[in-house]
């Protein structure tokens, strides 16, 4: 049986790859057209989307900690009792 936990932390597994394939497409990108535009590149439109993805990574990676601390207290675990490198 599924349960929504599990299926959450699947779900949050699956958008941080999907974030970071992101981020490394669009460094791809960006050194192609960099190199082909050269001074009309538009850096600072890079850097926004560059920062926008890695509000998304704080924000996936913020949701899987929250959820990590929901499943301890919910097995009756106290969540700053657990080293972080036994859940990995």
């Amino acid at each position: 049986m599924k349960t929504a936990e599990s299926e959450a932390r699947k779900a949050l597994n699956r958008l941080r790859r999907a974030i970071e394939k992101a981020e490394k497409e669009l460094r791809s990108l960006e050194g192609s057209l960099r190199h082909a535009e050269e001074a009309d590149f538009p850096a600072e439109s890079y850097e926004v989307a560059e920062t926008s993805l890695r509000a998304v990574i704080n924000f996936a990676d913020e949701e899987g900690e929250r959820l990590r601390e929901k499943i301890l207290y919910a097995g009756g675990l106290e969540p700053g009792r657990v080293r972080k490198t036994q859940c990995n």
